[in-house]
């Protein structure tokens, strides 16, 4: 395999020192040991982002050297990977980091994100940064707002020092794009990173952010974090605002971390309600703070598999994720295999319907203009041109078949806590490849066919998140998919931790080269 088993380190002080042995040192202590060594960049990098926010907060370290820290592993590895682009100008990031430690100086705490080093992902806006959406048609696109989850981050503290990369307008699971090219796995640096969050799952393997922000319609969040071997969390729409119109949301803004821990406490500062937002609704945003530990014995699994065949697996996908089971039964967990008896083609056509509408919707203008037409890859085209005879009965029809899908996956969580299937249908592929054509002698009649396996989680309405199956023989990394009743986000996040701890995918293997 291509990875090290606690290859880096955390804080060490002439000896290791796990995230919790840092945080139980007292405040005077850690400052004493500071004087007696500098921090290393790896050092830095490797603390956890629950750790670092705390050093930063009790001055154990600097913004500006944790911009430091960042920013040098930046210029050592994304020149090879392309997870990070519009990297903003140097000394700018440094004057920004010495205005937090100003700020920290003075007793003004912006919060527990303080001088993180943030990119967002290159579909969402940052006020005074280019947002392309990997297209050549905004390449120049300078905005002046945040999006709200940017926004909230922001105010929690976050300096922004980039974009990370993105499919075309995040279409397809694949992170490739004409305005800056493809970005590759952290484990190989060969294959995909997955998409459409791609450039963000790579950061985090390779340690070029502490935490990331994501998004998801068709796996967006969760087929990168499998393909990276890290937590990428859909929510339940709304649990983050997402857009101002006045339609239950497909996609999701979300968190991406390195492990679940801080994918929780990410999402406690992207969630809450915001009256300008009318999918959004009120909880308590601070519930993601608690404790994840929960005891899990006696709680059922539904295990959906490849839906009976239904689904063409790569050869090794499906003997891994069965094994990555033990991890369930291993904290108390009964797994049994489940058949929901619904037509998986049949949802399928429901989400045909859908994407062609929602793609059709935002990028027809874009398509009626010749200009800007030829600009648009093809399978952006094709989805568009998929949609010009949908009528309003064709989505009045898909939202009932839905609501349909809805019934049959809440019906199951009266018997189930949790359904659990495979994130992705094949291991990461070689980046030069736009999309599986096939799947064991299975024609993908679709740019996105071969990632079916997501749209189950999406048509539901409930909250998702992938967790590391562990690796292939080729040592790339795969993923399961937790699905958890709707609006139960904490307790999918209680089950991914305890799944987490005790299989330690994402917690023991790092990428070789990171």
């Amino acid at each position: 395999m291509n990875l090290n088993k606690n290859e880096l380190t955390r804080r060490q002080f002439g000896k290791k020192l796990s995230g919790a042995a840092l945080l139980a040192l007292s405040k005077d202590n850690i400052k004493a040991l500071s004087m007696k060594k500098e921090f290393a960049t790896s050092e830095i990098v490797d603390l956890d982002a629950k750790s670092l926010s705390e050093a930063i907060r009790i001055k154990e370290i600097s913004c500006a050297e944790v911009m430091e820290a960042y920013l040098a592993r930046i210029y050592q590895l994304n020149p090879r990977y392309n997870a990070i682009v519009s990297l903003r100008d140097h000394d700018q990031l440094i004057a920004e980091a010495k205005e937090a430690d100003a700020d920290l100086t003075k007793g003004n705490y912006r919060g527990w994100m303080h001088g993180f080093p943030q990119a967002p992902k290159d579909l969402a806006d940052a006020n005074g940064m280019i947002t392309t959406y990997g297209s050549p048609i905004f390449k120049n696109n300078m905005v002046t707002q945040d999006s709200i989850h940017i926004e909230r981050m922001r105010k929690a503290g976050s300096i922004f020092i980039g974009k990370t990369n993105v499919p075309e307008w995040g279409l397809g699971s694949q992170s490739y794009n004409p305005v800056f090219g493809a970005t590759l796995n952290a484990y190989d640096g060969l294959s995909t990173a997955g998409g459409s969050s791609g450039g963000a799952a790579a950061a985090l393997a390779l340690k070029l952010l502490p935490v990331a922000d994501g998004s998801d319609l068709m796996g967006s969040l969760r087929n990168p974090a499998a393909f990276n071997n890290v937590i990428g969390f859909r929510p339940t729409p709304g649990r983050v605002p997402q857009s101002q119109s006045y339609v239950e949301e497909l996609p999701c803004t979300g968190p991406m971390a390195r492990n679940v821990q801080d994918t929780a406490m990410l999402l406690s500062t992207q969630a809450g309600y915001d009256a300008r937002f009318p999918s959004s609704y009120s909880s308590d945003h601070n519930e993601f703070l608690n404790s994840l530990k929960s005891d899990f014995k006696g709680s059922r699994i539904g295990w959906l598999g490849d839906f009976n065949g239904y689904l063409s697996m790569q050869e090794g996908v499906m003997p891994l994720c069965e094994k990555a089971l033990d991890g369930f039964r291993k904290i108390g967990c009964e797994v049994e295999a489940l058949d929901l008896g619904y037509s998986m083609e049949s949802l399928w056509q429901t989400w045909l319907t859908f994407r062609h509408w929602l793609v059709r919707g935002r990028l027809l203008p874009l398509y009626n203009n010749p200009a800007t037409r030829s600009l648009l890859k093809p399978e952006a085209v094709w989805e568009i041109e998929g949609g010009k005879d949908q009528s309003a009965n064709d989505v009045y029809n898909a939202s009932m078949k839905r609501a349909e899908w809805y019934k049959t996956v809440n019906d199951a969580f009266e018997q189930y806590d949790y359904l659990v299937l495979p994130t992705a249908q094949v291991f990461p592929f070689d980046a030069t490849v736009h999309w599986p054509k096939s799947i064991t002698g299975k024609t993908m009649d679709t740019y996105h066919r071969w990632m079916e396996v997501v749209i189950p989680g999406t048509l539901s309405g409930c909250p998702v998140v992938n967790v590391p199956a562990g690796f292939g023989d080729n040592g790339l990394p795969q993923g399961l998919q937790i699905i958890g009743p709707r609006h139960k986000d904490f307790a999918v996040l209680q089950i991914a931790y305890a799944y987490e701890q005790t299989t330690r995918w994402n917690l023991d293997y790092s990428p070789k080269e990171g």
